[in-house]
């Protein structure tokens, strides 16, 4: 009998859990407390929207948006069944653009991917001239600020991030404080609460740098777009399909089932107990995944787990340190494309963020849906629900309609400018506010809060694998390379658990890939010396990694230069000059010794030579400099307590 496992929660991490297990002959239960299955990525009908046999109008929680960087999500995606020969996967879309938008101002294209068409050169230009020509309000001394602190997250080692950064808000590592209010706004609020819905003198550098770095890298990178959107609702085009193959496997996927208590006898998990249908059942397996959000978990965890694992403790702190990030549709009676792909709202006071979804859509029509009116939707999603809108009131203290009423105003202050008048109030036709949020005596209350990274409390989540033997934790708090609260990091969350289970099991079945964030070659020098730099206590400092490479390339120019002479003297005249210069010497040895096409090998010899030389010169400066300050060395490898670093 194949060993049973147990997942609470049938979103994004408890479907990936339970496609890893299902093909590797594990008997999968899924019970999941919604009626209708993926967590907070799923999409849903508009109760009582559709009219005369027509659908249901598509709502969801908020817009769905993948990164270049997800890999895991996306590996997954590709592993279903779409259609008769595709997969999910082939319903990504490309978007091409991503639009800064002001009150009253000219809107700001940003090119969304790596040139491939004349008209992504030219924004790309664009992009480039707005920002060294102040047209979106930053001066020189904001961008050589901002572009310095980039390349200071980008040449750090990991452990730094890991140890310094982490402790560091995003606000003050990016010196936002007195600098100009453009600069805060786009650079230090834009980035953290329009995109992840943190704060940004709260938020910790290490995630946001990671991801920030991880989204320019996807720009400048060719392939395919940073910015992907699939191309129809949600459950529709992923989640359903999905949940058939799954089932098409064996698993069983309960909805409408609360998980409300584990039986735990001070070593193991025993059972959980299940509300479904106004009944109570206790469901029995071998291993149990808790792959539900951290305010729903924290109600399962009890004392004794506790004191088993003390770390599980630390999941009631997590509940506590969540944000809002909430989505609204607004349908519209015509298309309005504001751009081919998000836009961000700079100015609004509620950090909006927004797509129009039928130029990705198609495929199908939205004539089919409501009562045939709608032509287009803006998807919205709301990232501050504390700060008072134009009407003077927060999100929170607005009623749903207020809400719509608010974030169309703010959407139409940043979209129209001058002349131009792109929305306009007679196109709206309805609404639909996420249904995780609800009024209770004058204020919202939310089912669905969003985790966020907040300085310094990367140590209070947990691995995937609990000291329990037969708990796994697969969800957006646990610990991941994605480190942000995302579809990815469930994803990722859940491989990590099963990789946990088939450990458990004593099972020889390949493990899931885990991927790291990526993390270009080119830098690696420079993230290197930084090891040895904070190893040895000393702050970040690249100059003499900068002062190497000029050195290195010195040397390249310098082999350049002997091969050209080298080609216009020709190796026979140099053997039989009367008075040879000391390289043709050299040169004359090694072409007695070689076949044509050598020269070009010694080159890459003598580079590897003159990087490595510069390398380890590097080093031995940064450990005099620790001598120097009295700091210990004592903290390597090796019989000389040394780092030692070896280029390959």
């Amino acid at each position: 009998m194949n060993p049973k496992v147990i997942i609470l929660g049938g979103g994004i991490a408890g479907l990936s859990a339970a496609h890893e297990l299902i093909e590797r002959n594990f008997d999968v239960e899924i019970y999941e407390l919604l009626a209708i299955p993926g967590g907070k990525a799923r999409s849903f009908s508009v109760p009582g929207s559709g009219k005369d046999g027509r659908k249901d109008l598509p709502g969801e929680h908020g817009f769905r948006f993948f990164p270049r960087f997800y890999r895991h999500v996306t590996d997954t995606m590709a592993r279903i069944p779409y259609g008769p020969t595709g997969t999910v996967a082939n319903n990504l879309i490309d978007t091409t653009r991503c639009q800064l938008n002001r009150y009253g101002r000219f809107p700001v294209d940003l090119i969304a991917r790596s040139p491939r068409t004349m008209s992504d050169v030219r924004v790309a230009l664009d992009d480039v001239s707005r920002f060294l020509n102040g047209d979106l309000d930053l001066t020189h001394d904001d961008l050589r600020l901002f572009g310095s602190k980039v390349w200071q997250i980008v040449t750090s080692c990991r452990e730094r991030r890991n140890e310094e950064y982490e402790k560091t808000g995003w606000w003050a590592f990016i010196g936002a404080e007195g600098r100009s209010l453009a600069y805060q706004k786009l650079l230090g609020h834009g980035i953290t609460r329009s995109l992840v819905a943190a704060k940004a003198r709260e938020a910790s550098t290490k995630t946001i740098g990671n991801i920030f770095v991880q989204l320019l890298f996807d720009i400048i990178t060719p392939g395919a777009s940073t910015d992907r959107v699939l191309n129809g609702p949600t459950n529709d085009v992923w989640i359903d399909p999905w949940r058939r193959y799954l089932e098409s496997r064996g698993v069983a996927y309960h909805l409408g089932s609360k998980a409300v208590a584990v039986s735990f006898d001070g070593e193991r998990i025993r059972s959980a107990t299940i509300k479904r249908d106004g009944a109570t059942v206790v469901v029995k397996g071998d291993y149990f995944i808790f792959a539900l959000p951290a305010e729903d978990v924290i109600d399962l965890i009890n004392p004794e787990m506790i004191k088993v694992d003390p770390v599980l403790g630390y999941v009631n702190t997590l509940d506590d340190i969540t944000e809002w990030m909430n989505g609204i549709q607004i349908f519209l009676k015509e298309d309005v494309p504001l751009v081919h792909g998000h836009n961000i709202y700079v100015d609004s006071p509620w950090a909006l963020t927004s797509i129009s979804q039928a130029q990705f859509w198609r495929h199908l029509s939205l004539s089919g849906y409501g009562d045939g009116k709608v032509r287009g939707i803006i998807s919205v999603c709301i990232s501050e629900w504390e700060e008072p809108g134009f009407n003077g009131k927060s999100a929170k203290d607005c009623t749903p309609e207020e809400i719509k009423a608010e974030v169309w105003e703010q959407i139409k202050r940043s979209v129209n400018y001058g002349d131009v008048i792109r929305l306009k109030d007679e196109q709206v036709h309805s609404f639909s506010l996420d249904p995780s949020l609800s009024r209770h005596e004058g204020t919202t209350a939310n089912e669905e809060p969003l985790l966020v990274n907040l300085v310094d409390t990367w140590r209070l989540r947990p691995e995937a694998v609990s000291k329990i033997p037969n708990l796994f934790l697969a969800s957006d708090y646990v610990r991941t390379y994605t480190d942000l609260a995302t579809m990815e990091a469930a994803n990722e969350a859940a491989r990590r658990a099963v990789n946990g289970v088939l450990d458990a099991a004593g099972s020889i079945a390949a493990r899931c890939d885990v991927w790291d964030l990526y993390e270009p070659e080119i830098f690696a020098p420079w993230r290197e010396l930084d090891l040895i730099r904070f190893t040895q206590g000393l702050p970040w400092d690249d100059t003499l990694v900068r002062l190497g490479l000029s050195f290195t390339e010195l040397v390249e120019k310098s082999i350049q230069a002997l091969e050209k002479g080298s080609e216009e003297g020709g190796f026979a005249k140099a053997r039989h000059a009367d008075s040879p210069l000391p390289y043709q010497g050299v040169l004359s040895i090694i072409d007695r010794q070689s076949q044509p096409g050598t020269m070009s090998d010694l080159r890459r010899e003598a580079m590897a030579l003159v990087e490595r030389l510069v390398r380890l010169l590097a080093i031995r400066l940064v450990e005099a400099q620790g001598a120097r300050q009295g700091i210990s060395t004592t903290y390597g490898r090796g019989s000389s307590g040394m780092v030692e670093i070896v280029p390959n």
